[in-house]
């Protein structure tokens, strides 16, 4: 009889609990709950609404139970990282927890790097130099607000914190801990030096665990109130990015993948961390992975350009569906006016249609007039943006990489996939869109001895998904596009 597996995937704009039924050889996913999430601004500051945000997974318990009965294999939770809560000595939370995108990390790069070298940092910790990492959000803490991390006794990412609620067990689980830039991978703990000498306090340090490690069963009130009677709690890749990658369908160790939704996550699959000169030099990070692995990538930003476009035109009665937005893409002029995605002009919410006029006409080139050609442009300088980076991994790594598996909810634009493939001149395999799902699912199985590799797992992803591919067509013209996107570093806009 197949075996049924719940898993929450948490992502920065929704949440969705999706049950998973293994028969041996597939998985069939079947999305039962969709719950809405996004930063909430109070008082200058940007906040998750964690409690909310459990609510929404205690219902989705009761939906499962209500659908496939009592009795679950496992349970499993991953959401976005970096972002974490703090607890007291009797486990209360302290404070709403920031998001990412919270003003208060201004700064705190530089702040650090007066006191640590960057070649110090990442020599310590292996992770790619970004304002967001959880190293700044603490280090802000102690700059402004010292006497609430003096209260703290527990310090736990999000989906651990999510774990301890539903289970009372404190762990940090592996992948995630990897995105705080305060994860040693040559050591396996954290990195306690580096905290100390910028008066980040360590004793609130839960242990870490392995991708594929049982936490324990429910709580015995939660399990009572949703009707299950069996299932452990199981940390899968607690990162979203980790479990996507363990559902990349790799046939060829000489292939990248890109995570593709709010943020597009472009790297390799290693075998040991690459804590390298040439990795530095390149701002690429070291995230882990699951069986041993590592997640060797950079992040980009991704859809979230568009995400925000749509949600300032709705904002003002343009309401726009997503496959509405890529046709009057497809419609626009091609290859005419480029953005770098990664500037800070486009990192916080706001009126992003209007920063990227602003963009293009600070840059001397033609300012998109239309909603299509504001979308074409957003696009058509991610795929360019995926060239470069794709370029300084093959440099770094010293390989060609002949391939790029895409997965995540981003393969549903086929516009931006054709892009991925003729600006990078190589073959793009999309797929699959439930990446996420499928490898949180898989590695709860993994966990339960029914699949006993990553080789194993995705045999699986092979027989349980349709790829698509899309073969470059590009030529000259994106060719010329390329070049003109890597001047704009000449006009000081940061493209690397």
């Amino acid at each position: 009889m197949p075996q049924t597996y719940l898993t929450f995937d948490l992502g920065a704009s929704s949440g969705r609990a999706v049950i998973g039924r293994f028969d041996g050889r597939t998985v069939e996913l079947e999305e039962i709950h969709r719950f809405a999430n996004g930063p909430i601004s109070v008082s200058g500051g940007l906040y998750w609404d964690a409690l909310r945000l459990y609510d929404d997974m205690l219902a989705g318990l009761r939906i499962c139970a209500r659908i496939s009965g009592p009795e679950l294999a496992g349970i499993g939770i991953d959401t976005w990282g970096v972002d974490f809560a703090l607890l007291d000595d009797t486990d209360e939370l302290l404070g709403n927890p920031h998001c990412y995108r919270d003003p208060r990390v201004h700064g705190m790069l530089e702040k650090a790097l007066s006191r640590v070298s960057r070649e110090e940092i990442f020599e310590q910790t292996g992770l790619q130099f970004l304002e967001i990492n959880t190293l700044y959000q603490l280090l802000s803490m102690a700059e402004k607000n010292p006497q609430r991390l003096r209260m703290a006794r527990t310090f736990l990412m999000m989906p651990d914190l999510f774990n301890f609620w539903l289970t009372g067990r404190k762990a940090c689980e592996f992948s995630n801990a990897t995105t705080t830039q305060f994860y040693n991978p040559r050591t396996g703990g954290w990195a306690t030096d580096l905290l100390d000498r910028l008066e980040i306090p360590v004793d609130m340090l839960p242990e870490i665990v392995p991708p594929g490690t049982p936490l324990g069963p429910l709580r015995p009130g939660i399990a009572a109130d949703a009707g299950i009677r069996s299932g452990d709690v199981i940390a899968p890749a607690c990162h979203d990015t980790g479990s996507a990658v363990a559902a990349v369908p790799f046939s060829d160790v000489n292939a990248a993948y890109i995570s593709s939704g709010t943020w597009a996550l472009l790297g390799a699959e290693l075998p040991e961390p690459a804590v390298t000169p040439a990795a530095l030099r390149h701002n690429f990070t070291n995230e882990g992975g699951v069986c041993g692995t590592y997640r060797f990538l950079k992040n980009i930003t991704g859809l979230w350009i568009v995400q925000e476009c749509r949600r300032i035109w709705e904002n003002r009665g343009h309401a726009y569906s997503f496959a509405e937005l890529v046709r009057l893409a497809e419609s626009a002029p091609p290859l005419t006016s480029f953005i770098d995605p990664d500037h800070p002009d486009f990192l916080e919410p706001g009126d992003m249609p209007a920063r990227i006029r602003t963009y293009c006409k600070r840059t001397g080139q033609t300012v998109p007039a239309t909603e299509g050609a504001v979308i074409r442009c957003a696009l058509e300088s991610l795929a360019l943006k995926c060239r470069c980076v794709l370029e300084d991994l093959e440099s770094v790594l010293d390989r060609k990489l002949h391939t790029i598996h895409v997965v995540g909810g981003g393969i549903h634009n086929a516009l931006l996939n054709q892009f991925t493939a003729d600006a990078a001149g190589r073959p793009v395999v999309a797929g699959p869109a439930e990446a996420t799902a499928l490898g949180n699912v898989l590695m709860q199985v993994y966990a339960r001895g029914e699949i006993d590799s990553l080789a194993g797992i995705r045999e699986v992803v092979r027989n349980s998904t349709v790829i698509v591919p899309f073969e470059p067509a590009g030529g000259d013209a994106w060719e010329d596009a390329y070049a003109r996107f890597r001047q704009l570093s000449v006009a000081g806009t940061g493209v690397p």
